[in-house]
């Protein structure tokens, strides 16, 4: 694709001069690319609801809405080409490559954060009616992608792929948790559609994806930390993945509250439980959350002194800290406790420094030719 393609700086000229052309090798392009979109998507949706107004926060959550959007397209395109002009690297990558396979969890995420993105940021761009229809075709192709990866990553780790739960990192968790973000954002379309069957429809169907996502991470983490506790981190470059730990955590908190605040016109009965339950949930889990996310920053700190480089792994900063983000203003909204006001406000300044430093990562790696060039 044309647009795909980056020519380097022509030399200057001379008798012999001749012009060398970089081009991208879309060979190279895995699952793991959703990444940015996923961290684009996530600050826009974070600061959409974000406690506290900041002057110029909606036009801010605009345009990472509108570039969220953009960079699904174009990863999406770009996914297209690896896909039919380089099946043999595909396949490896994924029935081959367990590293890599694990990453399959990231492409229904991008889809349902953008399509969760598209309404509630979206909707104010392009009315409210395309914002609905886009969000749930998005939401819909997003949850069966979802539910494929969950049962089908698995499927090859126990049936093909050669791993130890020993070596097990935080990128096996992926997978997993993309049920969870889909009963995160489902609940917002609830709304949107015909009282009664329809609306009961998609709150059972999302506490049940909230069920399968929350069970499998809780069934994978003891494995990841068993794995994080006997061999370590391979890599530096693999330092950033600690983050992805806060993904199932902010995530579920997210999706409680979601669906305590979507059954309420349903189930009015069910609300003033739901919501208790919501809370309890959710400051218990966050709570967690923001003890790992003490270890995962001192961690990181310490790989940075030791040398750790750019590497695409740090898009991991931006979307489970935005997990978090979503969670910390939901227990602000029901609680009305000042100190989830004010610890959403301080996660989503670090999600904003997470995503200047990915973002700017990615952008100089592709510039210098590190990142995709042949």
């Amino acid at each position: 694709m044309a647009t795909l393609l980056s020519p380097a700086p022509a030399p200057a000229p001379g008798p012999r001069a001749s012009v060398r052309v970089r081009r991208f090798d879309l060979a190279q392009l895995g699952p793991n690319w959703y990444a940015v979109v996923m961290g684009t998507a996530i600050t826009a949706n974070g600061a959409a609801v974000l406690p506290v107004r900041w002057p110029g926060l909606t036009g801010f959550a605009e345009l990472m809405w509108a570039l969220g959007l953009a960079g699904l397209l174009v990863i999406g395109a770009a996914r297209a080409v690896h896909l039919t002009r380089h099946r043999s690297a595909a396949r490896a990558h994924l029935l081959d490559d367990p590293a890599t396979a694990v990453f399959y969890g990231c492409p229904p995420m991008a889809l349902l954060s953008v399509g969760l993105g598209t309404l509630t940021v979206g909707s104010r761009v392009i009315g409210t009616g395309p914002a609905v229809a886009l969000d749930l075709v998005l939401w819909t192709a997003g949850t069966l992608y979802a539910l494929a990866v969950a049962a089908g990553i698995p499927y090859l780790m126990i049936t093909r792929h050669a791993v130890s739960p020993l070596t097990a990192n935080p990128t096996w968790l992926l997978p997993v948790v993309a049920p969870l973000v889909a009963s995160a954002t489902g609940p917002a379309l609830v709304p949107h559609l015909p009282a009664g069957a329809a609306r009961q429809t998609l709150l059972y169907g999302c506490a049940t994806l909230f069920g399968i996502g929350l069970l499998a991470t809780l069934a994978l983490l003891p494995v990841v930390l068993t794995g994080l506790v006997h061999s370590k981190l391979p890599a530096l470059a693999l330092t950033p993945t600690l983050f992805l730990v806060l993904g199932p955590l902010g995530q579920s908190t997210t999706a409680v509250h979601q669906l305590a605040d979507a059954a309420g016109p349903v189930f009015p009965g069910l609300a003033p439980v739901a919501v208790a339950l919501a809370e309890l949930f959710g400051v218990a889990v966050l709570g967690v959350a923001m003890l790992w996310l003490l270890l995962a920053v001192a961690a990181n700190l310490r790989a940075r002194r030791a040398g750790m480089g750019f590497a695409m792994t740090w898009w991991a900063f931006t979307f489970p800290v935005g997990t978090c983000v979503t969670g910390a203003s939901a227990l602000a909204r029901h609680t009305g406790f000042a100190g989830f006001t004010g610890l959403a406000a301080a996660l989503f300044a670090l999600l904003l420094a997470g995503w200047a430093l990915a973002a700017g990562g990615t952008a100089a790696a592709l510039a210098g030719g590190r990142l995709l060039a042949r």
